[in-house]
């Protein structure tokens, strides 16, 4: 028995020095992303998309450079950009009809979870709402499915309930600031960046 413990400690021991080991050796080398940029979806119809993403979940249309020449929008707020690209091949989109929270998705952080509710109703739009709790935290986070007109779901939750915990020794939580934030032209025609 005492055999097997001083093996097991020193499996553990090795793992512990292998991970200090790989974290020294990555310090200086950090990656100079800054945050999401955007994400591209395959449209049925671009303009449907270009409504369903301005009129459900405010996103603000905005100019593409003109090298790209294809059908597609550019759409962007939240810190994030939505690129919307017309398919060539239906059969490359999912389905519209199936909803759940274990497959693919995108999702955005919600102050107001029930001011979404309401709209989603008031866009007649079909959601599946659900609460995970954590008994041990006591945290609760509420969720909101959805899909876009073309099928790819979407979910709204208040996230931020929510502790960011690294599992491992590796890496650091990198937070963006509104440096990464593109510079915004306001109404008035001056360069600035986006505020609340």
């Amino acid at each position: 028995m005492g055999e097997n413990s001083k093996a097991n400690g020193d499996q553990v021991q090795a793992r512990r020095d292998k991970e200090e080991a790989e974290e020294k050796n990555n310090e200086g080398k950090e990656l100079p992303l800054m945050a999401l940029n955007h994400v591209s979806r395959l449209c049925r119809n671009v303009k449907e998309s270009i409504d369903f993403y301005t009129k459900v979940l405010g996103f603000v249309l905005i100019e593409r450079p003109p090298a790209f020449d294809f059908d597609g929008a550019w759409l962007f707020n939240y810190g994030v950009g939505i690129h919307l690209v017309q398919s060539k091949d239906e059969d490359r989109l999912p389905d519209t009809d199936h909803l759940d929270p274990m497959d693919n998705h995108i999702s955005f952080q919600c102050e107001d979870m029930g001011a979404i509710e309401k709209r989603l109703k008031e866009f007649n739009i079909k959601y599946m709402k659900r609460t995970v709790e954590d008994d041990e935290s006591g945290t609760a986070i509420d969720q909101l499915f959805f899909n876009d007109p073309d099928g790819f779901m979407i979910e709204i939750c208040n996230c931020e309930n929510l502790k960011l915990v690294p599992a491992g020794s590796l890496g650091q939580i990198k937070l963006p600031f509104d440096r990464h934030n593109p510079p915004v032209e306001t109404r008035n025609g001056d360069d600035d960046h986006a505020t609340n």
